[in-house]
């Protein structure tokens, strides 16, 4: 699995984003966080973390406000988002073998075995960021910056 810096950056949006409340679902928005802020704050380009921001609305994981007290909230409370919502949403699949996701990676003759370990290497990717959500996450962060 490689991790490209607009899969580290979306996470770290919304990280940011949970951590100041701005999540919960349903009716109850929370505080709503500006992509300034955040770029800011987690030292992310804001003309990048703009366009990782849509693909995470696109993506149903953030609710955009605007105007001047407009910004970004999650849809769903952080311990109902998972690292692999978030890496899908900006990346697609977990896990490529040559740019085409690992379930696609065909072989022949003595390489044919290679997709089973793609297959196995895309599962245990799969099982790490799917159990693991922002709340878990937030969880472990120290509490001072």
């Amino acid at each position: 699995m490689f991790v490209s810096a607009r899969s580290d950056y979306a996470l770290r949006a919304m990280l940011a984003v949970a951590a100041t409340g701005g999540g919960g679902g349903g009716d109850r928005v929370g505080e709503l966080v500006k992509a300034a802020s955040l770029a800011e704050v987690q030292d992310i380009p804001l003309s990048f973390l703009q366009g990782i921001l849509l693909d995470l609305r696109r993506a149903g994981l953030l609710h955009s406000h605007r105007g001047a007290d407009g910004g970004y909230a999650l849809t769903r409370p952080a311990d109902e988002i998972t690292v692999g919502d978030v890496l899908r949403a900006v990346g697609g699949s977990l896990t490529t073998v040559r740019g085409l996701p690992a379930e696609r990676a065909g072989y022949h003759g003595v390489a044919a075995g290679l997709t089973d370990v793609w297959l196995a290497v895309h599962g245990a990717i799969a099982t790490v960021v799917d159990s693991t959500t922002l709340a878990d996450l937030l969880t472990h962060a120290p509490t001072t910056r």
